[in-house]
């Protein structure tokens, strides 16, 4: 455009009438509007904050409105109405957005249909529990960070909650760093003098006395069953650290003692081993319970054993499977990231050993060439369960009374989506299983 030309339309302009100028203003605003009728949400390097995208979308159907999960699509992208509430969330929240018309999602569509990507639909935002006690002992949650940085709305739990059926209120439960052997991770020996871990022990007595539990394993059994039940009948689990092999071992030993004296005044069976009930648990079997008191371990299920200096492993990194989309979308919706790769982390329960893992079970990720796996998926009764070893993706060495992690400083944490994508799996829409 001449520099004459750009004169003779702004004198054109000023000589407009003001409510004429703002009609067509509003014209062209309502062109761009029809055209762009779609948001794309890029899940791969393109995106600013993966971790908030999630909350966006969560946002959009808890609202009521249409989402889909374009799984191995641009990292796993979301696709949502272009609406004004969800751009001014986005923006606000600095997740990336893209504007698509219905021809450039056509066009998408098309790529998805002939390549291993799929596009599954959020129909339900879960709802969703935390299994956590009230005053946080000296460790945090990951999964309570990364809900609460999303911007997730989430409930809290604990044992009175649990014990009463309150489950039954809740599509999706998470439990993180408990000990449902009700042996507080064999803590007791460094720990039993701490102001933090006698007011637990008490508060835990009391609890355990209300429900006719003489100790603590024995409510923590009972904690365990409820939430075994709540799987079985449709709920959905996730679990990290501590929590996906206790939960586990407290199943298998309903009938047999296999805490220490420290908790609940009497040695372990000698033939605990034998006893246990493999049949009942959700994914390993076969597994070998430490009975030693003055070894910080649980059992054999964990393959770092970080507590244990003569068994500690070092950490390397996991490799996430690569799932067919089409035929297996929970499994593809679990592993959606932008690596493939990641860094391990630590925590009571590292790994899994590959030896106890049962047959059947899905592994989502593992570390080449090392005889545990990181992540499993399974189904139980009517529900299913989600295992990530590791206490915190982004704190490789988490210790009692760290700082929590601050996730504005890892706004595309590939190990935090993992749980994200946990968060959201439950709102796809069930679609018939391919043969």
């Amino acid at each position: 455009m001449s520099m004459t030309h750009s004169r003779s339309t702004a004198r054109h302009w000023s000589a407009l009438p003001v409510w004429h100028m703002l009609a067509v203003l509003l014209v062209v605003l309502s062109a761009r509007s029809v055209a762009a009728q779609h948001l794309l949400l890029p899940m791969d390097d393109a995106q600013r904050n993966h971790l908030k995208a999630y909350g966006v979308t969560y946002t959009a159907i808890k609202g009521g409105q249409k989402a889909e999960w374009l799984l191995n699509y641009r990292g796993g992208a979301f696709l949502l109405p272009d609406v004004p509430d969800l751009r001014k969330k986005a923006a606000l929240d600095g997740v990336s957005v893209e504007a698509m018309t219905d021809a450039q999602v056509a066009a998408a569509r098309a790529e998805i249909a002939g390549g291993n990507m799929d596009a599954v639909v959020l129909e339900r935002a879960p709802r969703i529990a935390i299994y956590r006690p009230v005053d946080q002992p000296p460790w945090d949650d990951a999964v309570t960070l990364a809900l609460t940085y999303a911007g997730i709305e989430f409930s809290s739990v604990w044992d009175d909650e649990v014990m009463k059926g309150d489950l039954s209120k809740y599509d999706w439960v998470h439990l993180h760093h408990e000990d449902f052997t009700g042996q507080y991770n064999k803590l007791y020996l460094a720990y039993r003098d701490a102001p933090w871990f006698v007011a637990q022990r008490d508060k835990d007595l009391a609890t355990g006395r209300r429900f006719g539990k003489n100790d603590v394993p024995g409510l923590k059994k009972g904690v365990a069953e409820n939430i075994r039940a709540f799987v079985d009948r449709g709920g959905f689990l996730f679990a990290m650290c501590g929590a996906t092999e206790s939960l586990d071992l407290s199943i298998a030993s309903l009938m047999v003692d296999i805490a220490g004296p420290f908790s609940d005044g009497t040695p372990p069976a000698a033939d605990a081993d034998a006893r246990l009930d493999w049949t009942r648990t959700l994914a390993f079997a076969g597994a070998h319970v430490e009975p030693s008191p003055y070894v910080n371990a649980l059992s054999d299920i964990d393959g770092h054993q970080v507590n244990v200096p003569s068994r500690r492993q070092p950490l390397g990194t996991f490799s996430l499977f690569g799932f067919s989309a089409k035929l297996d979308p929970v499994a593809t919706m679990l592993v959606q990231d932008h690596r493939t790769v990641i860094t391990d982390f630590y925590g009571v329960t590292t790994s899994f050993n590959r030896a106890v893992v049962k047959p059947g079970v899905t592994v989502l990720a593992q570390e080449e060439g090392a005889p545990w796996t990181k992540y499993l998926h399974g189904d139980y009764g009517k529900g299913s369960w989600t295992f990530l070893g590791g206490h915190d993706p982004e704190d490789p060495q988490h210790a009692i009374g760290s700082a929590p992690t601050d996730l504005s400083l890892h706004p595309n944490s590939p190990g935090y989506r993992l749980i994200l994508n946990n968060v959201l799996f439950p709102a796809a829409k069930k679609k018939p299983r391919k043969t």
